[in-house]
C-alpha cells in the first residue's frame, strides 16, 4: 500500500473513474476500493454518507471559469481513516451533489477531490489546499485535468501541478 506524505497528497492505486450516475453509488463504490486498499476503516461509509448530507460539500466552479465543470470535496471525521491524502475521482456522467454555499441547491458534479485526512487538525487544511489549486491553477490546465480518460493521466497531472 503506498501511503501519501506530507508532500505528495496522491497515490496512484487511489485515483478512480466512476460510471455510476448517482452520489451514494459513487461513494460506495469508491469506499470499497479504498476500504481494500486499507486507505479507511470500515465504518467511513456511513460517516462519509451521514456528512454529506449534513454538511454539503459541491462546488460551483463558475466564478472561476464557465468553463469548468462543477467539483465536490466529500470528507468526514479522520477517526474513520487509515491515511492522510486526497483521492481525484473523476465522474463519467455529471452526479449531483448539493451545493456546499447554497446546500438547498444542487450542482451537476463531474470530478470530486475525496479528503482523507487521519490528522484531526488538518482537515481544513487539505481543503484550503484544494480551493488554492483551483484557483491559481490556469483554467485551460484544469480543463486538461477534468478531461484524462484515465487515472494514470490524472494521477500524473495532480503529482506534477498540485
Amino acid at each position: 500500500m503506498l501511503t501519501a506524505t506530507k508532500n505528495d497528497l496522491f497515490a496512484s492505486d487511489a485515483v478512480f473513474i466512476s460510471e455510476q450516475t448517482d452520489k451514494e453509488a459513487v461513494i460506495r463504490e469508491v469506499y470499497q476500493k479504498l476500504l481494500d486498499r486499507g486507505y479507511v476503516k470500515g465504518d467511513f461509509i456511513a460517516h462519509i454518507l451521514e456528512r454529506e448530507k449534513q454538511y454539503p460539500t459541491g462546488i460551483d466552479t463558475s466564478p472561476i471559469s464557465k468553463d469548468l465543470p462543477n467539483v465536490a470535496i466529500p470528507h468526514t471525521e479522520g477517526e474513520f481513516v487509515n491515511t492522510r491524502m486526497i483521492v481525484p475521482i473523476e465522474l463519467v456522467h455529471p452526479v449531483k451533489f448539493h451545493n456546499m454555499i447554497e446546500p438547498d441547491k444542487e450542482l451537476d458534479v463531474k470530478f470530486l477531490f475525496m479528503i482523507l485526512n487521519n490528522d484531526p487538525e488538518g482537515q481544513a487544511n487539505i481543503l484550503a489546499q484544494i480551493m488554492d489549486f483551483l484557483n491559481s491553477t490556469p483554467v485551460e490546465q484544469l480543463k486538461q485535468l477534468f478531461s484524462s480518460k484515465s487515472t494514470s493521466e490524472i494521477y500524473e497531472f495532480l503529482t506534477e501541478h498540485f
